[in-house]
């Protein structure tokens, strides 16, 4: 299913953990981190967020294959997706409304642009799928590891790093090959229309992911993902049943996919990105969500798909520029640390030393 820039940005008033991305102060778990990442002694990413965004990567990794499965139209697969999620989301969400309150409509907006940005992106990976495979559309999305960032730039003036620039051409070459727009594709694809659709669904689902992380947090976790969903499926509705129309008299091995793909691909791998994402940094984020396209191409080849070996290099290359510009080497998130947060103290001590802040006594 299923972030890099990292720098001082403030949004919202920060999550349930207390992060604020300006100041620096610490969270309620006692760390301390300028980008909102916590980090140990060891400059390493850590804790919780972590983990909750690799599980819902694994979930929306999955999601490809079973729309493949289904064996329904793109539109049918993303409103059903979004339609057969909601009965579960519903109830949870007014749950969680009677303990938690009411949730403020700054947030709730934020949530529904999420969701008609999801929408899209469902409806054009799900069409992606049929023109070139699932495992090689959900490395084509990969995309949004470079889109992410650079709306965190524009609306949230996080800095974007310089690799940023150098990767992303490369990693345009690399969609072409595995899409089979450039190389040789698979027989009875459709390389063109593929990478279209994937590089369309792609930025709708950086839009999904960075409107999500500006409203995430506020002591809501189901909440806004059932608002999203529900948003998703409007517009799934509307774009799908207009391009593609959506058919209701599915078979039971239909209807068996759509609902593994609802439970797995939209409820459990969103209650688990959802709240996680907005505690950490977007490029941070955005690199392990490099677990999905992994994961998609064993799934691909376990359903019977064999991308060829220039597609194979394409997906290669992708992912290794996915984990470039992503905090993968430990060198590089000692260092993001160490700038960020001051100077991080040797083993045997247990938090970081920051620098004082301008007008403050000790």
């Amino acid at each position: 299913m299923r972030d890099s820039g990292g720098g001082a940005c403030r949004i919202g008033q920060g999550g349930q953990s207390g992060q604020n991305y300006r100041t620096g102060q610490n969270d309620r778990t006692g760390h301390t981190d300028r980008a909102g990442t916590a980090a140990g002694s060891d400059g390493g990413v850590r804790g919780m967020p972590v983990w909750m965004v690799t599980g819902g990567s694994l979930c929306v990794s999955a999601s490809a294959a079973f729309v493949e499965l289904s064996g329904t139209s793109a539109g049918t697969a993303a409103f059903f997706r979004c339609a057969i999620a909601l009965t579960v989301l519903v109830p949870l969400a007014l749950a969680e409304r009677r303990t938690a309150g009411r949730r403020a409509w700054r947030l709730r907006r934020l949530d529904l642009a999420a969701g008609l940005a999801l929408g899209v992106d469902f409806v054009f990976w799900a069409a992606a799928v049929h023109s070139v495979g699932a495992s090689v559309t959900t490395v084509i999305v990969n995309i949004q590891v470079v889109v992410y960032p650079l709306l965190a730039r524009l609306f949230a003036r996080t800095p974007v790093p310089r690799r940023f620039v150098v990767v992303a051409p490369v990693m345009l070459l690399g969609i072409a090959l595995a899409s089979g727009a450039v190389g040789v594709p698979v027989q009875g694809s459709d390389p063109a229309r593929g990478a279209v659709f994937g590089l369309i669904a792609g930025c709708g689902y950086a839009g999904y992911l960075f409107l999500m992380r500006l409203g995430g947090g506020q002591g809501h976790t189901v909440s806004p993902v059932c608002t999203s969903t529900a948003a998703a499926a409007t517009a799934a509705a509307l774009l799908g049943g207009a391009w593609t129309g959506i058919d209701f008299s599915l078979d039971g091995r239909a209807w068996a996919w759509l609902t593994v793909l609802a439970l797995v691909g939209q409820v459990l791998a969103w209650l688990m990105l959802t709240p996680a994402l907005p505690k950490l940094p977007p490029d941070v984020g955005a690199a392990l969500l490099l677990l999905q396209p992994v994961m998609a191409i064993g799934l691909g080849m376990a359903v019977g798909e064999r991308p060829t070996a220039s597609q194979f290099g394409g997906c290669a290359l992708v992912v290794l520029m996915v984990w470039g510009v992503g905090p993968a080497a430990p060198g590089r998130v000692r260092k993001a640390a160490i700038t960020r947060a001051g100077r991080v103290r040797g083993p045997g001590r247990s938090r970081a030393r920051f620098r004082k802040a301008p007008g403050r006594g000790r």
